[in-house]
């Protein structure tokens, strides 16, 4: 649920909600979305290892989410989906790698 918030989140807010006033969308997508579309393959297949690695990169979409929360009034409201779905893809991904690295242990 986190991932794909996020991913429909960040998209919705560059073209839709608050496009960016000096730079072209195409360029802040690319910026936004592309980190998140590397582990896609590995969280679909249920890899405990892109897991592992994608829980840093939500690191950067929480800290991007806090940034935008404090210092844009106008998009307040934005930053704090993003800090809650960034959170999410954390602690989903991490619990998911714990659990599947266990599971793959014992067998």
């Amino acid at each position: 649920m986190g991932y794909f918030g996020l991913l429909i989140l960040l998209t919705l807010w560059t073209v839709w909600l608050a496009p960016p006033r000096e730079s072209s969308i195409s360029l802040v997508l690319i910026i936004l979305i592309t980190p998140l579309l590397f582990p896609l393959r590995g969280l679909l297949h249920a890899r405990p290892y892109t897991h592992a690695w994608t829980s840093f990169l939500a690191l950067f979409y929480f800290i991007l989410g806090v940034v935008v929360a404090y210092a844009n009034e106008d998009e307040r409201l934005l930053g704090i989906l993003e800090i809650v779905f960034s959170i999410m893809l954390y602690a989903g991904a991490i619990l998911f790698a714990r659990f599947k690295s266990k599971e793959l242990r014992n067998h």
